[in-house]
C-alpha cells in the first residue's frame, strides 16, 4: 500500500558544507579547500565550488552515491546503531523498545533466515499458486498482508479538494522495472537491462520451483510491456487537476469493467460506503484505467500468477535465504542503480526499523541528538524565510493585487514541523515475535494499513508526519499546506546552530526556501490556503505565472546529462522552481538575519560569495550512471550539479556576487532571460 506522494526533496536535500582538517572558515562554514579557483563561476558554478573534492570523490562499493548527502545518511545510522546497541544490552525494556530489538535482532541473524529457507513463505506462495479466478487475482493484489503489485495500487490520503477528510486514492502501477520509459525506449542501457530483467523474472520463477521458468517469464515480461505502453507519462502525473476524478465503486466499474472492483477493495478491507454516502475514491490517471482493466481481463490467470510470485519475492527477498537477497540485489542494487555491492545487514536493519517502527526509534534519536537550541535556531531561520518571501510577494511586479492577497493569505496559513512530532505513533497493537523476520515485517505492513483504514472516516489528523524523525530529507505537502524539517537532517553538516549564517543560509536556508516554494510552484500553486484544489488565481496572474513557469521548464529540456537522455522540463518543473525560489528568497532572508549590518569577509571571501559557494557545496554530491539514468527518466529531480548551475544562473545576487561572470559564459544569462518566479 503506498502513501501519498509528497512534494519532497527526495534523496537530494539541499545542505551547508561542513567542517574537515585543513584551511576553511572559522567556526564552522564552507571548505575552502574544495573551491576550484582555476574553474571560471559563470562556466561551472557546480564545479567552481566543488572541484577540489571532485577531483578524488569516489562512490563507495556499498552505495550508489557519494557526497553531503551520503556523509549524513551514515552520520545517522552510525547514530541508530548506537541506539539498536543500547537496546541488546540493556534489560530494563518498555515493550516498543523490546520489539524494536526483536525486529533487528531477526532482520539480522542471516544464519537463521538460511536455515529456513522457503519455510517462512511457503503458505503464501502457496496461495498465489491456488488463485484460480481474476476475483482471485484482484484480491490477492490488494491484500496488505501479501504486499503484491498489479495494474493498481491503492493508498488513503486527504483528498484534494475536501482536505479534511480522506479518500482512498488509485494509481497505476504493475511495473517491476522503475518506469514506462525502461520498457519503452531503445537506448542501449536499457535495452541491456531489459534483458537482464526477463533473466531474473525467470530466475525468481526458478526460486519458486515454476518449471519452464524461461517461457513462463517471457509470458510475463509482455504483461507488464503491455502495462507500460499504456501508462502515463511521469510529467503527466504531476497535474494535480488531471489526476483528481472522484468516482464510486459504482463508477469504477462504469469506467474500467474488466477489472473487479468490488473484490479488490473489499479485499483491502474497504467498505464501498462511507457514513455519509458511497466512499469516493480518486482516480489518478482515469484514461490509463480502462486499457490496463482490459490488460488484466485479457491475461490468463495463470500468467497472473508467475507475475505476483516474483512480485512476492522481489517485495520479500531481504526476509528470504542469502539467494534470493543476493539475486534481487543484483537486479535492483547492481544493474539499475550501478551499486557493486550490497549494504551490511547491520546498516539495512537500521533502515528496516525506520520503515517499520520509525517514530519509536525517532523518540531516542531526538533525545539523544537533537537538542532545544538546534531547534530554536532552524526556527528561526524559517522565520526568516518567512519574512524574506512574504515581501517578495508583496513586491512582485507581474502579480496583481487580487492574487497578492490570497499569496500572502496562504502563505501566512503555512503550518511549520521542525524536528519531530508532538504526539508520537503508538505501535501497542504491532506485534513482532522474535526471529520470525518474515511474519514481523508482514505484521507491520498490515499494522500501518489497519491504522490508516480505522480513521479512514475521521477528520484528517493534521499533526501526523510523513518523514520520521531520524529522516534525512524536507517536505512541503500542499493537501495541510505545511513544511516539515525532521531532525536528521537538520545536524551537522547540514545545519549548526553555531555556524556562520552565510553558510547556514546558503545550505539549509535554502532547502527551507525550496519546500516553502512548493507551495508556489507549478503544482502547489494550484492549492489554496486551507490545502484545498481550486483556483485561486486571476486570469492574467495565471497567464504570466505559466509563461514563467514554462520558460523554466525549457531552460532545463536542455541540459543532458547523460548522453541521449535530456532533463525532463516538464515532469522537473516544480523542484527547479523550488531551487530558483528557494535560494532567491534565502539570500534575501540572510540579508535580513545581517540586521542591515554588513558581513564580515572572511578568508577573502564576501558574505555574499559563501552564501554562494555554501549554496553549491550544499549539492556536492556524484552518482553512478544508473541511478543518473533513473532519476533523468523518472524523477521530479534534476541531477545535482543542474540543481546548482540552473539555478544560480536565474539569481541576479549570483552575479553580483561574482562580478567576473560575464556574457559569453557557459551558464550566463542575460537579465532578460533570467527567471527566478519568485
Amino acid at each position: 500500500m503506498k502513501r501519498k506522494l509528497l512534494l519532497v526533496a527526495l534523496l537530494a536535500t539541499t545542505t551547508a558544507a561542513f567542517a574537515a582538517d585543513g584551511p576553511q572558515i572559522k567556526p564552522w562554514g564552507i571548505y575552502l579547500n574544495y573551491v576550484d579557483t582555476a574553474q571560471k563561476p559563470g562556466d561551472d558554478f557546480f564545479v567552481y565550488g566543488n572541484g577540489g573534492w571532485l577531483k578524488t570523490a569516489k562512490i563507495p562499493s556499498d552505495r550508489s552515491y557519494a557526497g553531503v548527502n551520503l556523509e549524513i545518511d551514515k552520520q545517522n545510522e552510525a547514530r541508530l546503531k548506537t541506539i539498536i546497541q543500547d537496546l541488546t544490552t540493556r534489560k530494563d525494556l518498555s515493550p516498543e523498545e523490546t520489539k524494536l530489538r526483536d525486529l533487528y535482532n531477526a532482520f539480522v541473524d542471516q544464519k537463521a533466515i538460511d536455515a529456513a529457507g522457503l519455510k517462512p513463505a511457503q503458505a503464501d506462495l502457496a496461495h498465489i499458486a491456488a488463485l484460480k479466478t481474476l476475483d482471485d487475482v484482484a484480491r490477492a493484489m490488494s491484500d496488505p498482508a501479501l504486499s503484491l503489485d498489479g495494474p493498481f495500487a491503492m493508498y488513503i490520503a486527504p483528498n484534494d479538494k475536501h482536505p479534511t477528510a480522506y479518500a482512498v486514492d488509485l494509481t497505476q502501477s504493475g511495473l517491476g522495472l522503475p518506469d514506462r520509459d525502461y520498457y519503452l525506449r531503445n537506448d542501449k542501457e536499457i535495452v541491456s537491462t531489459r534483458e537482464t530483467y526477463k533473466k531474473y523474472i525467470a530466475q525468481m520463477l526458478g526460486f519458486a520451483g515454476v518449471k519452464d521458468a524461461g517461457a513462463r517469464a517471457a509470458a510475463v515480461f509482455k504483461l507488464e510491456n503491455d502495462m507500460a505502453v499504456v501508462h502515463w507519462a511521469a510529467e503527466d502525473r504531476r497535474d494535480p487537476d488531471k489526476t483528481y476524478n472522484p468516482m464510486t465503486v459504482a463508477d469504477l466499474q462504469k469506467l474500467a469493467p474488466q477489472f473487479p472492483w468490488a473484490a479488490y477493495v473489499a479485499s483491502a478491507g474497504i467498505s464501498p460506503n462511507s457514513p455519509t454516502g458511497p466512499r469516493v475514491l480518486i482516480v489518478a490517471e482515469k484514461s490509463a484505467f480502462p486499457k490496463l482493466a482490459a490488460i488484466f481481463a485479457a491475461t490468463p490467470v495463470a500468467v497472473w500468477r508467475d507475475y505476483l510470485t516474483v512480485r512476492y519475492l522481489h517485495g520479500f527477498a531481504s526476509y528470504l535465504p542469502k539467494t534470493i537477497d543476493d539475486a534481487n540485489f543484483a537486479m535492483y542494487g547492481q544493474t539499475i542503480r550501478g551499486q557493486k555491492v550490497q549494504l551490511d545487514r547491520q546498516t539495512r536493519g537500521i533502515h528496516l526499523l525506520d520503515d517499520s517502527m520509525g517514530e519509536a526509534l525517532g523518540k531516542t534519536y531526538v533525545a539523544k541528538y537533537f537538542p532545544p537550541e538546534a531547534k530554536a535556531k532552524a526556527r528561526l531561520l524559517v522565520d526568516n524565510m518567512m519574512k524574506a518571501y512574504e515581501a517578495d510577494i508583496k513586491t512582485l511586479s507581474w502579480m496583481t493585487p487580487a492574487t497578492r492577497e490570497k499569496a500572502l493569505n496562504k502563505l501566512h496559513h503555512y503550518m511549520l514541523k521542525v524536528g519531530y512530532p508532538d504526539k508520537w505513533r503508538d505501535y501497542s497493537a504491532l506485534t513482532i515475535v522474535p526471529g520470525q523476520i518474515l511474519q514481523d515485517t508482514k505484521n507491520a505492513t498490515v499494522f500501518e494499513w489497519n491504522r490508516e483504514l480505522k480513521r479512514i472516516d475521521n477528520p484528517v489528523d493534521r499533526t501526523e508526519w510523513g518523514m520520521t524523525p531520524p529522516t534525512n530529507n524536507a517536505y512541503y505537502n500542499p493537501t495541510t499546506n505545511e513544511i516539515v524539517f525532521p531532525a536528521g537532517i537538520l545536524q551537522p553538516p547540514y545545519f549548526d546552530a553555531k555556524a556562520d549564517d552565510a553558510a547556514n543560509y546558503g545550505g539549509i536556508g535554502a532547502t527551507i526556501g525550496h519546500e516553502i516554494s512548493h507551495g508556489f510552484d507549478d503544482e502547489g500553486a494550484k492549492y489554496d490556503y486551507d490545502g484545498t484544489l481550486r483556483d485561486w488565481w486571476t486570469p492574467q496572474d495565471k497567464k504570466n505565472f505559466q509563461a514563467k513557469t514554462d520558460a523554466i521548464a525549457k531552460q532545463y529540456d536542455q541540459y543532458e546529462p547523460l548522453p541521449g537522455i535530456h532533463i525532463k522540463g516538464k515532469l522537473t518543473n516544480g523542484e527547479n522552481i523550488a531551487d530558483i525560489a528557494g535560494l532567491v528568497v534565502a539570500h534575501a532572508a540572510y540579508h535580513i538575519a545581517l540586521g542591515g549590518k554588513p558581513a564580515p569577509v572572511l578568508n577573502g571571501m564576501t558574505g555574499d560569495q559563501r552564501f554562494y559557494v555554501a549554496y553549491a557545496q550544499s549539492w556536492r554530491e556524484i552518482r553512478s550512471a544508473g541511478t543518473t539514468r533513473a532519476q533523468l527518466l523518472s524523477n521530479p529531480h534534476s541531477p545535482a550539479a543542474y540543481r546548482v548551475n540552473g539555478v544560480v544562473r536565474n539569481d541576479n545576487g549570483w552575479y553580483a556576487a561574482f562580478p567576473q561572470i560575464k556574457a559569453g559564459d557557459k551558464y550566463y544569462l542575460p537579465p532578460d532571460k533570467r527567471v527566478p518566479v519568485w
